[in-house]
């Protein structure tokens, strides 16, 4: 495998994983009532509860996403110039 084999492989890794958080950040920050009603039919969970743990997701999501798909993309681009 190759570098730009690599460096394809985590910038298209990249570019869905940073669209399918876009994604779901504007589908939280606009519809947040919407998804909460969907999601208490299927678990019986407080508006707090659920709350805390749309966003801890959100953010483990961001933190997984910057950690195993932008900065190895990031680090092949520098190391290929």
């Amino acid at each position: 495998m190759t570098i730009e084999t690599l460096t394809t492989f985590f910038m298209w890794s990249s570019i869905i994983n940073g669209g399918i958080f876009i994604y779901w950040a504007v589908f939280i920050f606009f519809m947040p009532d919407f998804i909460y009603k969907i999601q208490s039919r299927w678990f019986n969970i407080s508006r707090e509860n659920y709350d805390v743990v749309i966003y801890s997701f959100l953010g483990l999501y961001k933190i997984f996403f910057i950690i195993f798909c932008l900065t190895p993309y990031l680090s092949l681009l520098i190391m290929s110039s």
